[in-house]
């Protein structure tokens, strides 16, 4: 019995140095890995392109939400939106999504107004950092999750932020 529990120990062993070896070899990293999900393109775009900061930190927008709207393409947000489930909470009428559980994304200027932002870094710092303001109709009984900051690369940030954007109505 005690050969079985050695044998297995060093085949746990001989395995453990092979993976860590392959990690090496390729250069491969498990920052940002997850066990939820397990999403391709989420955790390639989490490992390739880091998702920018300093824009959803900054008071005010800075320059980089303002750049956003104009870098980013409304037709890949749509990929984006569809592929990250944004429409299973959120209504946005040109995505086709009818969502209820967080505010209409097609009627969110009026919040930007009220936070005092231009209306791209406010959408660039809800997805980022969706606790820094409450949208009309809230609190939420589910709040949006944290985490598209880091998940999300920041092409794929902007081109949500050009969708909503171009999605505006009263």
């Amino acid at each position: 019995m005690l050969k079985v529990l050695i044998a297995g120990l060093l085949g746990t062993l001989a395995g453990i140095a092979v993976m860590v070896v392959v990690i090496v070899a390729t250069g491969s990293s498990t920052d940002n890995a997850s066990s939820v999900g397990l999403n391709p393109s989420v955790s390639t775009a989490a490992l390739s392109t880091p998702a920018s900061s300093p824009p959803a930190s900054s008071p005010g927008g800075g320059s980089g939400g303002s750049s956003s709207g104009a870098t980013g393409d409304a037709t890949a947000g749509k990929a984006v939106f569809a592929s990250n489930g944004c429409g299973s909470c959120h209504t946005l009428s040109v995505a086709g999504a009818s969502g209820t559980i967080g505010p209409d994304l097609g009627k969110i200027a009026a919040d930007a107004t009220k936070a005092g932002m231009p209306l791209p870094a406010f959408i660039q710092q809800s997805i980022t950092d969706p606790s820094a303001f409450t949208a009309s109709g809230g609190p939420w009984t589910t709040p949006m999750p944290d985490t598209f900051g880091s998940s999300l690369s920041s092409s794929q940030i902007d081109d949500l932020v050009a969708l909503i954007e171009s999605s505006q109505s009263s």
